[in-house]
């Protein structure tokens, strides 16, 4: 669209929301173990931010390390939406559930 300014990397959201724009989950690659936070009132409006910046925490994660992801419980268990997309993305991950969180999240440990 002319006169607007270019929607940042990795924010997969319609560019014409009158919601905030997300902030990146990570600020670059992790060499430790680390938990990714997708479970902010702009996760709980879209469920294609939280995959997308889940798919960008794996990513990021170092071989050899884990990133816990914990995911908005707006959308239910990730089970039904996240990890068929983390098997067609990734070849060799190990993850699983670990826990719902007191505030209604869902705990996905991902090793790399």
């Amino acid at each position: 669209m002319f006169g607007s300014e270019p929607t940042p990397a990795g924010d997969v959201r319609d560019p014409m929301a009158a919601t905030e724009p997300a902030t990146s989950v990570t600020d670059g690659p992790h060499e430790h173990s680390w938990s990714a936070a997708l479970e902010d009132p702009v996760h709980a409006e879209d469920r294609a931010l939280v995959v997308a910046q889940a798919l960008d925490a794996v990513r990021l994660t170092a071989p050899g390390t884990h990133v816990n992801l914990v995911t908005h419980g707006d959308h239910g268990h990730p089970e039904g939406y996240l990890y068929d997309v983390l098997d067609a993305a990734f070849d060799g991950l190990d993850y699983r559930f670990v826990e719902r969180c007191g505030c209604g999240g869902y705990v996905t440990r991902v090793e790399r």
